[in-house]
């Protein structure tokens, strides 16, 4: 049987386990007669340990030791414990293959080096937590996203010992997936009964663990850690105050705005309904200068640092639905009620997933409904999905869930694929797909969560209901332009016309990123074109003499 570890990842692994400073114990919980996956682990642990004299192996059975199992609070297995100068309440529950052996590796560096990666100041509120807190991170072993938040839990666990961290594999559990209606990953249950979705930077996490288990602090500790975040600088932004520009969005255009209007010495406020934009959902990033690999979520996390070291006022949680003119100032109103003002503007609001926008939508949304079939194909072995799309995306969902879905209905509302040629004959081979072609999906069916789907050809002659378990829409992405859409032209698809200098028709609105008529998006365009956007917010606020606001001094840059 050739080894779970080949010889190149164990040549990656050598400088890793070099570095480890104390032994790390792992305890493997099994049964012999239950689940195959229990060898497969202890197989995996079992290579391991053997590369390394740091690591040692203990092998229990759950019922032969089940004082030992009762003491780590150990109830299903494969189950691992990861343990060090004291047993931190970090668990795998299932295998640590795929992605989450990076999420094991970087358990038992945390535990043997002694310390975690969070700051310090987000430490200190960790360790305030008194009450019992059990974190279950739902994961499949194809998510590139799901290790992010598995380490975060098990960092907030590693600083507390009244927090419990577990990841837990959703296929090889179905029943505890099905429990907490798991249909999208990662998904971090807390305490059992409250839970959140994708993997949120830790203080995001912290908070959302707040408002579980200690809903009387959670505004308190808000405020309190973006502050400390932002070395004191941080603000929020004012309604009566008339800002000499507002920036609208929180992606990489966005921020990269904030930070040289700040660097102009411009009175400036960011409003967005969350900060970090489309690349907070994408698992690596390898083309951006000076950083060969990083996470999205660690890159809009740098990003916000960054941005937050300037005097930049912030109205975060509530988005902009509207924008108005009234001489030569802006009003903008938000999902919240609030109106902030502005001399200039610069929209940076993105794109998202786009949707079908028919019945039943918005209530299966994360019920059934979903965008990462990389992700989430694990979770629907054995079951009926559809798949919504006729490109190359759509076609790649398709040839995700292979493997693990029954049955495969492909719908599109053309006869015609955009798709690459191969990628379609490869799944037109497949015996379990069936496309449905040109049909499109009129409505969601069912009463907790999504149970079926009614289709409709175009010219409405033709009518289907088919029995499905989930849907994965793969039709591309929406601009976020809405709230221009009665004050400028837009385009045909809804994007910002801008011109080089990031200009719009109307005077003092710019746009920046993925929401303009760029040809191309890429996080580095989106980052040049809010530099862009804000140098011409300034020339336009000076030479309309709208501000005397000077330019910072250059010892304020550093």
């Amino acid at each position: 049987m050739a080894n779970l570890i080949d010889e190149k990842v164990k040549a990656d692994l050598k400088p890793i386990l070099a570095s480890l400073k104390s032994q790390v114990r792992l305890l493997l919980f099994t049964q012999k007669s239950a689940r195959p996956a229990c060898a497969r682990q202890e197989e995996l642990l079992r290579e391991l340990c053997a590369l390394s004299g740091m690591l040692k192996l203990e092998i229990h059975d759950l019922v032969l030791d089940g004082d030992t199992a009762l003491n780590y609070k150990i109830d299903k297995t494969p189950a691992t414990a990861v343990v060090g100068a004291r047993d931190y309440g970090i668990r795998f529950y299932g295998l640590t293959g795929g992605y989450e052996f990076t999420s094991l590796l970087e358990a038992i560096t945390m535990v043997s080096k002694g310390r975690s990666n969070l700051a310090p100041q987000l430490e200190e509120m960790l360790k305030k937590i008194k009450v019992p807190v059990h974190l279950q991170v739902m994961v499949t072993l194809t998510c590139p996203y799901c290790p992010e938040m598995v380490h975060v839990a098990q960092e907030f666990a590693f600083v507390n010992e009244h927090i419990r961290a577990d990841m837990v594999e959703a296929s090889e559990f179905p029943e505890v997936a099905r429990k907490h209606q798991v249909t999208g990953v990662p998904k971090t249950i807390i305490n059992g009964t409250h839970s959140f979705e994708g993997a949120l930077p830790a203080p995001e996490a912290f908070l959302e663990m707040i408002k579980a288990v200690a809903p009387e602090q959670y505004n308190t500790l808000k405020e309190e850690l973006r502050v400390v975040q932002a070395a004191g600088k941080i603000k929020k932004a004012e309604n009566a105050h008339i800002y000499e520009l507002v920036i609208v969005g929180g992606g990489p255009a966005a921020m990269s705005a904030a930070v040289y209007a700040a660097r102009k010495g411009l009175d400036v406020a960011v409003i967005a309904k969350k900060m970090g934009g489309q690349i907070t959902y994408t698992a690596g990033v390898e083309n951006y200068l000076g950083l060969v690999k990083v996470s999205g979520a660690e890159m809009a996390g740098s990003f916000l640092s960054h941005m937050e070291r300037y005097s930049v006022a912030e109205a975060v949680g509530s988005g902009v639905t509207k924008i108005e003119k009234s001489g030569p100032e802006f009003v903008l109103f938000t999902e919240d009620g609030k109106q902030f003002k502005a001399l200039s503007v610069v929209y940076c609001a993105g794109k998202e997933y786009r949707r079908l926008e028919v019945p039943g939508e918005e209530r299966f949304m994360g019920k059934g409904i979903a965008f990462c079939a990389t992700c989430d194909a694990p979770l629907y072995k054995g079951k009926r999905v559809a798949v919504v799309g006729g490109g190359n995306s759509a076609f790649t969902a398709a040839r995700d869930l292979l493997g693990f879905a029954a049955n495969i209905h492909l719908v599109h509302r053309s006869p015609d694929f955009m798709a690459d040629a191969v990628l379609v004959e490869e799944i037109a081979k497949a015996a379990s797909v069936t496309f449905h072609t040109p049909m499109e999906i009129v409505e969601y069916l069912g009463a907790d969560r999504l149970t079926a789907i009614r289709l409709e050809s175009p010219d409405g002659k033709e009518k289907l209901e088919l029995a499905v378990d989930g849907v994965f829409l793969e039709i591309g992405l929406t601009p976020n332009s809405a709230p221009l859409k009665d004050f400028i032209q837009l385009n045909p698809i809804g994007e910002v016309p801008v011109d080089r200098e990031q200009s719009t028709t109307e005077k003092g609105l710019f746009a920046a990123g993925d929401v303009t008529d760029t040809k191309e998006q890429q996080i580095s365009i989106a980052v040049g074109q809010g530099a862009m956007a804000a140098l011409s917010a300034y020339k336009y606020l000076a030479d309309n003499k709208l501000t005397k606001t000077k330019i910072a001094p250059k010892e304020a840059w550093q």
